[in-house]
């Protein structure tokens, strides 16, 4: 079976008119004689929407029981026995109600397109999943209903219904989105014009970059390698060397004079990985390149014109900006460069500019290579005993012994000498030994005989071939020395740059192990990372590792500049100017660090300070209205009962002597929580604990609820726990509290507790209205009231006290849902230590 294609309206905010869309080709398609049916549509009572409804099959929906609830969601099981063409299924991005089919709508879908059903679907862009954090960030409303971006981006069509955020206002202010009583607070929150613009602008930058997509494939599939001018991209080719931030800014200012022009900075290196740029100098490239809103690339290929071509062509771009070559005049006659390469096989279709810099025409530098450590002390001297000594003992040898034998097997006999020789020193002991061979074969074994001469001259080219052979070993071999030591130290390097790249991707965050990574790397006694306020401020130590750590880049053996006011001092050793490269990339990634550490730290205060705020505001408005009330019933009561002007019954002094009772009452209760709550903020809480029986504490939590209100199963079996006995006594008694301020007339509340394994729990079961699982935990935050919970039933904070007074004394406490509805407080508390804990034995109610 066929899959079915699937067809998306994409908004960036309600009301643009993506359902409207939808219905519009649905009657449409079936005006062309399409089976087309509506499996879901909200209309919102939208009038025009509704309208758009008539005339079009509808799949009834099906009904789902939920807390005491009744809700409709899609019958998907309806929908494919009735096998329609074309489904129309509004909301992708809607969570289903628990019971369903599946878990959300886009599984719907699925299920859909799967059974050869063709699919048109609404979504806006805020329920991208990848763009959740970017539009909290902008509208301060994290959503909570998400689709996978896979599944956007596997939609055969994606078609975007725009609207300026000036009209989508105007629609909203004249009742076409909203009711009327919710228009004014989504104009001054959601909708404002900031909101509207950002959101309108991630639906059009979406958008494009799928069309982009959608190019490439299109390309790719039709072999297509001219250039599309559809959009300005400049593929800006780096060597590595200075003149790359040049490059880099010309290309973002010519990026700048077109709209969605793009900036591709590539690199290309050797596939041999023997010849690189400085990885300082590329860190730094790839960071202004993204700074300016580029992108860095990495390319391999030996053929670096070809090569930076290829990339060009493949990424679609118009512009390619290379520097005016650093070779001097005199290296053009090995060829014409890459700048010139490209230029002549660039084509009609890509634009070439060449930038003038500072180091042009002023030569390469290449990586240096150490040549003293490449073969080690022990072979270079056996290399000059091989390539001197060797040849005086063959000369000994043949002279005294097989004096006979033959100019050219002496020749080729101390030619072996030199290749052993260029084996095992390297060239210069090749070369001694090819020249002191060639003088001995001239001296003893060439006519005339003890004299520098030569006679014959096909010993003249017997005596040149020898030492051109000489010298052509020794030099492979030289070279194969010096690239084998270049490629070991350079694969040393990858693999602490990886190790810094991966540390960055991981969030590493400890300076103090990047610093001692540094001081092993290199073998250092110390490392110190040192910065100053200012050009005229002394050093101040931000981190050290290792023993005499210095105070100052003069006193360190070795010492690498961050900018102007931060270096990086080592001591120890004097380092090789070739390792400085490694060092530099260490000291880039020590300031990253050292900045992500203290933005964390601003962070973590900036978050301490706005929630200091929060429950500052909180508390003003608790006080200004919820100890008010009673302090306005007392007054009240008190004035009445001196007023000399009303004879009261001594039952209406009762009833205003009760209010005022009441209304004390009232008022302790808030003041102790909130002095409570000022007591958690402070951290001024020191539990006092000790051995405690459950079945002596939670009796006299109780006294503060009806009689017939609690239903209490305590165990007198039950271990002793490690509590503050008061502080406990708070948390039940504002535990049950709420539990009885909740739970319906003639329902209970039950408070059971039992042991399990190293733990004892005590549960507060209500039968009252429940908690959404998303706000659980907020229940327990300061000055929170759930629901419909009246100003007057307290000020929000008896859970919050009683989860603070819980995690001083060591325990947790939770909220679960009630089997059958309502809402289970958990509190675990830490048995005593000399406590056996007996069998578990599950309780009645967990049971049930």
């Amino acid at each position: 079976m066929r899959r079915g294609k699937l067809r998306i309206y994409l908004g960036s905010a309600p009301g643009v008119g993506k359902t409207y869309a939808m219905l519009s080709e649905a009657h449409r398609r079936i005006e062309r004689g399409t089976d087309c049916v509506v499996g879901f549509v909200e209309h919102h009572h939208r009038p025009r929407t509704e309208v758009m409804l008539h005339g079009l099959e509808m799949i009834p929906r099906r009904e789902i029981a939920y807390r005491d609830s009744t809700f409709t969601e899609m019958d998907v099981e309806a929908l494919l026995a009735r096998g329609p063409a074309v489904a129309l299924v509004d909301e992708l991005a809607h969570t289903n109600v628990p019971g369903s089919r599946n878990a959300k709508r886009w599984q719907d879908v699925e299920e859909l397109l799967r059974a050869g059903i063709d699919v048109v679907t609404t979504v806006n862009i805020q329920h991208l999943e990848s763009l959740g954090d970017v539009v909290e960030a902008i509208t301060g409303v994290r959503q909570r209903e998400t689709v996978p971006d896979e599944v956007v981006r596997r939609a055969d069509q994606i078609e975007l219904v725009d609207m300026s955020p000036q009209a989508l206002r105007r629609r909203m202010a004249h009742g076409n989105i909203y009711k009327p009583d919710r228009v004014d607070a989504a104009l001054s929150n959601y909708f404002r014009p900031g909101n509207l613009t950002a959101l309108r602008e991630l639906a059009l930058l979406w958008v494009a970059d799928r069309v982009d997509e959608y190019l490439q494939e299109y390309r790719g599939e039709h072999d297509i390698r001219s250039t599309w001018q559809a959009r300005e991209r400049i593929v800006v080719g780096l060597t590595g060397g200075p003149e790359g931030r040049t490059l880099i800014r010309r290309a973002a200012r010519l990026a700048e004079k077109g709209a969605g022009g793009e900036v591709l900075a590539v690199y290309i290196a050797a596939s041999d990985g023997l010849s690189s740029a400085s990885p300082k100098e590329l860190a730094v490239q790839r960071t202004l390149v993204e700074d300016l809103g580029g992108t860095f690339h990495h390319v391999i290929g030996d053929d670096v014109a070809h090569a930076l071509l290829e990339f060009a062509r493949g990424v679609n771009a118009t512009q390619i900006v290379l520097g005016v070559s650093r070779r001097r005049p005199w290296q053009y006659v090995f060829g014409r460069g890459v700048s010139a390469t490209v230029a002549v096989e660039s084509g009609p279709d890509l634009d070439v500019h060449m930038v003038t810099h500072d180091a042009a025409a002023r030569g390469r530098r290449s990586l240096p290579v150490a040549r003293g450590a490449r073969l080690g002390r022990s072979r270079l001297i056996w290399g000059w005993l091989t390539g001197v000594v060797g040849p005086a003992l063959l000369t000994l040898l043949l002279h005294e012994v097989v004096p006979e034998l033959g100019l050219a097997n002496d020749m080729l006999l101390f030619l072996t000498f030199t290749v052993a020789a260029a084996l095992l020193g390297g060239l210069l002991p090749a070369l001694a030994s090819a020249a002191f061979g060639s003088l001995l074969l001239n001296y003893f074994f060439t006519p005339p005989l003890y004299r520098l001469t030569i006679s014959d001259p096909r010993n003249i080219v017997a005596i040149s071939i020898f030492v051109g052979v000489a010298v052509s070993v020794a030099s492979v071999v030289d070279l194969a020395a010096r690239r084998t030591h270049q490629a070991a130290r350079l694969r040393a390097e990858s693999e602490i740059l990886s190790f810094l790249a991966g540390s960055v991707l991981r969030g590493e965050n400890s300076l103090e192990a990047l610093l001692e990574r540094l001081r092993e790397t290199f073998s250092m006694q110390s490392v110190t990372l040192l910065e100053r306020a200012d050009e005229v401020a002394p050093w101040t130590a931000a981190a050290c590792v290792g023993n005499h750590p210095v105070s100052r880049p003069e006193d360190a053996d070795v010492d690498m500049p961050i900018g102007e006011n931060m270096a990086l001092a080592l001591s120890g050793r004097v380092l090789p100017a070739e390792d400085r490269r490694v060092l530099g990339a260490f000291a880039a990634q020590a300031a990253v660090v050292l900045d992500r550490q203290r933005l964390v730290d601003e962070a973590g205060r900036a978050r301490e300070l706005a929630e200091g705020n929060r429950i500052r505001t909180a508390l003003l408005a608790a006080v200004s209205h919820d100890l008010r009330t009673p302090l306005a019933g007392i007054k009240a009561s008190v004035t009445s009962l001196r007023s000399d002007d009303v004879e009261w019954s001594e039952d209406d002094k009762a009833e205003l002597l009760e209010g005022i009772e009441e209304g004390a009452d009232r008022l302790a209760a808030l003041i102790g929580n909130l002095l409570d709550m000022s007591r958690l903020n402070t951290g001024v809480v020191v539990p006092l604990i000790r051995e405690t029986d459950l079945d002596e504490v939670v009796p006299m939590a109780l006294g503060g609820v009806p009689d017939d209100s609690v239903e209490l199963d305590i165990p007198e079996t039950l271990p002793m726990v490690a509590v503050d006995r008061g502080l406990l006594e708070r948390v039940v008694a504002n535990i049950v509290e709420n539990a009885v301020k909740y739970s319906p007339h003639g329902q209970p509340v039950h408070v059971s507790a039992s042991s399990l394994r190293d733990r004892v729990e005590l549960r507060v079961v209500d039968r009252g209205p429940g908690v959404p699982d998303e706000a659980k935990d907020r229940i327990f935050e300061p000055f929170q009231r759930h629901g419909d919970a009246p100003r007057g039933a307290g000020v929000g904070l008896g859970l919050a006290v009683a989860r603070g007074f819980t995690e001083a004394i060591g325990g947790t406490l939770t909220a679960e849902d009630t089997p059958g509805g309502g809402l289970t407080m958990v509190l675990t508390l830490p048995p005593a230590a000399d406590t056996p804990s007996p069998t578990p034995e599950l309780p009645a109610s967990a049971v049930t």
